[in-house]
């Protein structure tokens, strides 16, 4: 198994040495397509977008040839995931990997799932984390290893022990390492019933801390009490609320806090690969018995979301082993599930940059923004399943993907 990772990140790079194609242009490079969605819910028929030094600076009628000619696709932004875990691999005995593994071992597996993801059209992602993200990220930031745009958490606050003190402690440690974010975990597994695990005086120290220091709040939560304390200590971001009620909800949306449902992979995921998880930590029986319960209440979950005026939902998967490069299963769950195709696409482009405070970069195709752009067969307006058929991927300029040559 690590031979083939290995090799895959090595094909990887033999695809970017750099040529007209691949390399982050200094002139101006131009696409044209017959349809595009802007990522904020727009759309123009027959467009030019123009690329030079890796953004965007011209959008426009089409008119005369292009570089890049995508006739029959549609042109959105670069898709993006708020919420993955890119080092979650299975190992050589086709095993979820807990480690101890050698670190060079593990960062071909990160830098595997890293590939895959990218190859889906997803252009940035947040994993929400582990140290070792941190390589990896600053590798593709340097251009040295091809992949998404990587934000991390590097690890994670959970301890229901430590005092508020210590939590402030800890969030300023993670920020001197160099963390793009906080991960909270206010409520357990829903494994193990996703019961509330933290107090209000500790999620208000934590995320109180990161606003301080500038960095913004993941909070697990499933719980509804879990939620409701999150929202009240202005946490920025809200994960999963597998328990959520009308009530958490509502309150999440009077208090500006976005919500990240993870309904359409993550479980789905774990369901379909039991065998390589079971007896490992709490993936026990009784867990996936409890995991099963809580797929079935997601649907209601959901529709009870939409339902809530001024919710704000982005879109993230929690992908873990398994689920890279599956990460658009996510989507098309909340379509099947009443979300229109337009609010969903918006949630995955403009509104997932948003959420992450890179609106001014990322999430929509706009003259000054990066070109992170992807193209794929079909209109997902109409038919959502398009976003799965992703046959072009440019990330800042450069093109790492084009199967319309």
């Amino acid at each position: 198994m690590i031979h083939r990772v290995a090799l895959t990140v090595l094909l990887a790079l033999a695809v970017l040495t750099p040529g007209p194609s691949l390399t982050a242009q200094s002139t101006t490079v131009t696409l044209r397509a017959p349809l595009m969605l802007d990522g904020r819910g727009g759309s123009r028929p027959d467009v030019m977008v123009s690329v030079s030094g890796g953004r965007i600076t011209a959008v426009g009628h089409a008119t005369g040839a292009a570089t890049y000619d995508l006739s029959g696709l549609t042109l959105l932004p670069g898709f993006i995931d708020t919420h993955v875990h890119i080092g979650w691999h299975f190992d050589l005995n086709d095993r979820y990997a807990t480690g101890p593994e050698p670190a060079d071992q593990a960062v071909l597996y990160a830098a595997e799932n890293a590939w895959v993801t990218m190859m889906a059209g997803f252009t940035t992602v947040q994993s929400v984390g582990a140290a070792s993200d941190k390589a990896l990220r600053d590798a593709i930031a340097r251009g040295v290893l091809p992949g998404p745009r990587l934000l991390s958490s590097l690890g994670h606050i959970a301890n229901p022990k430590m005092m508020p003190d210590e939590m402030r402690v800890a969030v300023r440690a993670f920020k001197a390492d160099g963390a793009d974010l906080v991960k909270i975990f206010a409520s357990a597994s829903i494994r193990d019933g996703g019961v509330p695990t933290l107090s209000q005086e500790q999620l208000d120290a934590a995320c109180g801390e990161a606003r301080a220091q500038g960095l913004r709040s993941m909070v697990h939560a499933h719980a509804p009490e879990a939620m409701m304390r999150a929202a009240r200590a202005g946490c920025t971001v809200v994960e999963h609320g597998g328990l959520a009620n009308a009530e958490a909800l509502a309150f999440l949306a009077e208090k500006g806090v976005w919500f990240d449902p993870n309904i359409g992979l993550v479980t789905q995921n774990y369901l379909e690969n039991r065998k390589k998880f079971l007896g490992i930590g709490n993936y026990t029986d009784e867990g996936f018995t409890s995991m099963e319960k809580a797929l079935g209440l997601k649907e209601a979950m959901f529709a009870a979301a939409l339902k809530t005026k001024g919710l704000k939902m982005v879109m993230g998967t929690d992908a873990v082993a398994g689920g890279h490069g599956q990460n658009m299963r996510e989507i098309l769950e909340r379509v099947k599930s009443g979300q229109a195709p337009a609010h969903a696409i918006t949630s995955l482009t403009s509104l997932a940059a948003e959420s992450m405070g890179l609106q001014n970069e990322i999430g929509t195709i706009a003259t000054g923004l990066q070109a992170d752009l992807v193209a794929v067969e079909g209109n997902p307006l109409t038919d959502i399943t398009a976003l799965q058929r992703v046959r072009f991927v440019m990330r800042g300029g450069r093109v790492y993907k084009n199967e319309r040559r």
